[in-house]
């Protein structure tokens, strides 16, 4: 498995660059800014890109990916209960002061327990409601692609539309029952391990 991560945009989001090292399959995931440098990693490591994935739709996980589908007619793929912000995407860059073209169509919609398929790589589909209604995570091949549920330390905020304390720490708890091992790669922020996670993150007091 290749991982490779570009931190886009303003607000500093991760984006992951997954690929099955045989096939070279590609999975893109949360493409919020900077579509040119997502872009040239692509090419310059002859990544096919099969799938989109977004582990939730704010503006500064989704902001590149009409520019990402533009160029490699990869499909969208996103949980049900997120389409609701997903549409609302040209509002959210006009509250930030920016210009967003219409979002394309998901091409696929999630739910909990799906596994996402590239060349021989399976990633299983944890819907992880609680920063939004829709936020999955992805899990398998000793990861965890936790977009904004999970940080090192932290959690996501739930102060935003479709947000829900009480659903957080469903999902938080549902989280920390995963192997110590397990290395998490957050949409913001450093890298963690489960193991870390249950010593010191601050959400294990609320």
């Amino acid at each position: 498995m290749i991982i490779k991560k570009l931190v886009v945009g303003p607000l500093e989001s991760n984006c992951y660059i997954i690929a099955d090292e045989i096939t070279k399959e590609t999975l893109v995931i949360d493409p919020g800014d900077e579509p040119d440098r997502i872009l040239e990693l692509i090419n310059e490591n002859g990544f096919k890109v099969k799938y989109i994935f977004c582990t939730h739709a704010h503006l500064d996980h989704i902001g590149a990916v009409i520019d990402i589908k533009e160029a490699t007619g990869a499909k969208i793929v996103i949980h049900q209960d997120e389409q609701v912000i997903y549409k609302g995407a040209r509002e959210q860059a006009a509250t930030w002061g920016y210009e967003l073209d219409p979002l394309p169509e998901p091409d696929i919609f999630i739910s909990d327990e799906n596994i996402v398929e590239i060349g021989n790589l399976k990633l299983e589909v944890f819907h992880t409601p609680g920063h939004s209604p829709g936020g999955s995570c992805l899990y398998g091949e000793g990861i965890l692609i936790t977009g904004d549920t999970l940080f090192a330390g932290s959690v996501g905020r739930t102060d935003f539309y479709g947000g829900d304390i009480e659903k957080l720490k469903k999902s938080f708890k549902r989280l920390m029952s995963l192997p110590d091992k397990v290395k998490i790669l957050p949409g913001h922020g450093p890298e963690s391990t489960i193991g870390k996670e249950k010593e010191s993150n601050f959400f294990l007091k609320i």
